[in-house]
């Protein structure tokens, strides 16, 4: 994916959001709903609830226009806060993981090195 790459601010939208809005509408959202400035760099991820979460929107500014990325999973769904945790920062890595469906809460990082040396 061609994105802000590493060390970006990553902002998630707990909750559904009507993710239908063009980027003019989502914008409006990160400065309403998250309390964010649209154009200062970050990255607004928001999940709809087109397929029971199937489906998810990334809007950033990269300093001269808005990007709007959109994934649709072919199986399953995205892992998603509820509602009432309001809103979530992430790392880049995170935002990969969620990026692919990985559930960014719970890597599962397999077992650690038996030995050392």
């Amino acid at each position: 994916m061609i994105g802000p790459g590493t060390g970006v601010r990553v902002y998630l939208a707990c909750g559904v959001t009507d993710t239908r809005k063009g980027i003019e509408g989502l914008a409006a959202l990160a400065q309403d709903v998250l309390r964010q400035k649209p154009t200062g760099g970050a990255v607004f991820a928001l999940r709809g609830r087109r397929g029971r979460g199937d489906c998810l929107k990334l809007l950033y500014f990269d300093g001269h226009g808005f990007c709007l990325y959109y994934k649709i999973l072919q199986k399953g769904r995205f892992p998603w806060p509820s509602a009432a945790d309001g809103t979530a920062r992430l790392t880049s890595a995170q935002m990969a993981m969620l990026w692919e469906g990985i559930d960014w809460r719970r890597p599962n990082w397999g077992a650690p090195p038996a030995r050392v040396g």
